[in-house]
């Protein structure tokens, strides 16, 4: 990668009018209103609940919140459109009477949902599916003027990995991308966010190609968001559980940095906060 392309990233990214920088690594809390989530202790069941919590990752650190209800673990239970808006929309009103200063972001693949959402007081609309599973998200995205944060998953989340075949996984996901970009970019949409999809429709060893290889998305010269945080690729390599994993994921975080992230996706906002500290701290000797 060349080291002008690095430079020559985009880095700040438009939130209701105020650009916002993300040159300095961010940290995105994980606020799950599911009781199905793969890891437990991130579940919150109630606005009071998700209102300690958001105050909680505020003081810790966190720029962003991440909003979903939702699951997108394999296997987990479908929930309808409905069910999906009425976990979602009291909550991020809640946050933002509460916390005006949060940014939150929208946890869906659901074009109706991200509206709502928006409408409600979200900023970010972060999509696992890339437009995938909803025709009019690119629209809907286009004419909110948000932020786009666009994942790569092949498949649905119920059988994602069944669609885990790769002859060269870094190649296909900058192939999917790149007609994402342009599509999105001839809707007029300007601040998008590329995130890899770690565990979704990939194996632990397709996991891995890609943190080895992950600076090769600096290509597209757009923020990185990526969200490794107690996920199987390291708990199921190293024989624990997701409750074992904080060591695992702020390993992995660590790789992530120096390979370029801008934004770090977690559930444990303390320990990434501290993460992009020390390497912020190691970076700046070399300006």
């Amino acid at each position: 990668m060349a080291k002008d392309t690095f430079l020559n990233r985009k880095t700040t990214v438009n939130i209701k009018g105020k650009l916002l920088d993300l040159s300095s690594p961010s940290v995105m809390g994980i606020l799950n209103l599911t009781d199905d989530s793969f890891y437990s202790a991130s579940r919150v069941g109630s606005i009071d609940g998700a209102l300690r919590t958001v105050e909680k990752f505020l003081t810790e650190g966190a720029r962003f919140i991440d909003v979903g209800a939702y699951s997108s673990r394999p296997g987990a239970a479908d929930v309808s459109q409905e069910q999906e808006i009425q976990r979602l929309l009291p909550v991020i009103e809640a946050i933002k009477k509460s916390f005006p200063q949060a940014l939150l972001s929208v946890d869906t693949f659901r074009a109706k949902v991200a509206e709502g959402a928006i409408q409600s007081g979200a900023d970010i609309i972060n999509d696992i599916a890339g437009g995938e599973m909803d025709d009019a998200m690119f629209d809907t995205v286009a004419r909110l003027k948000v932020p786009y944060i666009m994942m790569h998953m092949k498949g649905i989340p119920k059988t994602m990995q069944q669609h885990a075949h790769y002859e060269n996984i870094v190649l296909e996901i900058v192939d999917y991308f790149s007609a994402k970009v342009t599509k999105l970019r001839e809707l007029g949409v300007k601040d998008i966010i590329l995130d890899p999809g770690f565990g979704f429709a990939k194996t632990i060893e397709h996991n891995y190609q890609l943190m080895d290889k992950l600076e090769d998305l600096q290509v597209f010269e757009l923020p990185l968001l990526i969200g490794i945080s107690r996920k199987s690729m390291i708990y199921k390599l190293l024989g624990t559980t997701p409750s074992d994993s904080l060591n695992g994921t702020t390993i992995l975080n660590t790789i992530a940095l120096l390979k370029g992230a801008n934004i770090l996706r977690v559930h444990d906002v303390k320990e990434a906060a501290e993460c992009v500290m020390l390497i912020e701290k190691l970076q700046q000797q070399h300006n």
